[in-house]
């Protein structure tokens, strides 16, 4: 009897063990999908303006009222000293390096050849990116802001249409963008530091601050804007979902009756979602118009809120991947003799990885962009084939309207009016990275130095000394 009450007794602590550990796993699931699920615009960017809200990049964020848990923009005093902070602490780290003999990551794989002018450029350079990128997100808050509004204007709009909008689509988007930036970072600056410690170099707290924040500053805007960009492409979809409905129904009905009354249910199965149009088919038109139209506005105010970030950062990405392949290829070529405690499979790796950071970072930005665009220009062949399709007078003028409407208000991003952010910028970098490499080897190669372990860097600075 003892040996089976210990029996019952036993499995009773293990059924409870159990049950105890299945409980924990079940709160925890249920915590992961409340963070991974949305049901507002403000809840489900909460996350992402968080982050930026920490870093000191926006002056507001995404507060909740206990009583109706709605979502709001919250700004407060902290968020603007936090970005003042963050700009002081840069310029005391910044300064710190150049009062220890212009220290820069760089400059520890050419301690022996380094100029002290070359020091002072990345220095400078890196400062005033930085500084830009801060004034830019903090000075224009207001347009940030403007065009959120925008969007819950619009989405306001599109429910009214019947369209279901997947807020959990952009929260798993906010976080895998953050996610994968932060990775991408965290391995670079890992690496890089673990082959200084390797050769007993022991860089100054001022070079981390400046190494690491720099990276994390130009990763977190370029989410912003991957972020904005996906939620101008979401609802330019659901527009083309809705006219593309709306084809389809005079397709398959009669095109006598396009003037009265519709009813119909269709999936969209880009958004897993479903609309039930019970309009007039010329007013279903004319709302999908006016969102349109409140896309456009949205897009155009994030364009003049991102436009000096996004040139600064494309910028200096360019500037590193010209000197970064420079330096590899005058290595690798063996046209450079180099005095270093490192080796050479280490500088092609740091240079290499430090090229592909950047890389990641022009990729991110045109790719976002771009995508926003090209559903932009579907739009017009949609509005098109519904005016061949019908022979309603009312709703062939508006289709007309649409199409005048598609002609004046179209969707771009540019960095500060210079140049067009879409994939046409690939070929544009190409082009001048190819020939700013030809010229520095051929600079390289012909000056009289060479062969005397004529540094790169040193090239490098007689061409900027030239040019001045």
């Amino acid at each position: 009897m003892d040996i089976e009450t210990g029996k019952d007794k036993t499995d009773r602590t293990d059924t409870t063990e159990i049950k105890v550990r299945s409980g924990v796993c079940q709160s925890i699931c249920k915590r992961i999908r409340r963070r991974l699920t949305a049901k507002q615009l403000y809840e489900c960017l909460r996350p992402l303006f968080h982050v930026t809200y920490i870093h000191g990049l926006t002056s507001f964020y995404l507060s909740c009222e206990s009583k109706t848990g709605k979502r709001a923009i919250k700004k407060t005093i902290f968020g603007c000293l936090n970005g003042i902070m963050h700009i002081t602490l840069y310029t005391i780290c910044y300064g710190l390096t150049i009062h220890n003999n212009c220290e820069s990551v760089a400059s520890y794989f050419f301690r022996s050849r380094i100029t002290y002018f070359g020091d002072m450029m990345q220095i400078v350079s890196g400062f005033i990116g930085v500084t830009v990128i801060y004034l830019t997100s903090i000075i224009p808050n207001h347009r940030l802001e403007k065009c959120l509004q925008k969007f819950h204007t619009m989405d306001v709009q599109l429910q009214t249409m019947g369209i279901k909008i997947m807020y959990s689509k952009v929260v798993r988007y906010s976080y895998m963008i953050l996610f994968s930036m932060s990775l991408v970072n965290f391995c670079f600056t890992f690496g890089t530091f673990s082959v200084l410690y390797s050769t007993r170099v022991a860089p100054t707290i001022a070079l981390h601050v400046t190494f690491i924040l720099q990276h994390t500053v130009i990763a977190m805007a370029i989410c912003v804007f991957s972020c904005v960009t996906y939620l101008v492409e979401m609802r330019l979809a659901m527009v083309n979902s809705v006219l593309k409905n709306l084809a389809h129904q005079w397709d398959t009905r009669n095109v006598k009756a396009v003037t009265q009354k519709q009813r119909s249910l269709q999936c969209l199965d880009s958004f897993s979602m479903y609309t039930i149009v019970t309009k007039d088919p010329a007013e279903i038109i004319q709302e999908s118009m006016e969102i349109h139209h409140l896309i456009c506005e949205a897009a155009a105010t994030a364009n003049k809120y991102f436009t000096y970030q996004l040139l600064t950062i494309i910028s200096i990405a360019f500037l590193i991947i010209v000197f970064d392949a420079y330096y590899v290829l005058e290595t690798l070529l063996g046209k450079s003799k180099r005095e270093s405690k490192f080796k050479t499979a280490e500088f092609v790796t740091f240079f290499s990885c430090q090229m592909i950071l950047y890389l990641i970072a022009i990729i991110s930005i045109v790719e976002g962009s771009n995508r926003a665009i090209k559903k932009s220009e579907k739009t017009g062949g949609i509005v098109h084939s519904l005016l061949n399709k019908t022979k309603s007078a009312e709703v062939k003028e508006k289709l007309q309207q649409f199409s005048m409407q598609l002609m004046h208000l179209k969707i771009n991003f540019t960095a500060a009016g210079l140049f067009n952010i879409d994939r046409t910028l690939y070929f544009t970098i190409s082009g001048a990275l190819t020939t700013y490499l030809i010229i520095l080897l051929q600079f390289t190669s012909n000056s009289p130095n060479n062969g005397n372990g004529f540094s790169c860097c040193e090239a490098y600075n007689n061409i900027t000394n030239s040019t001045l």
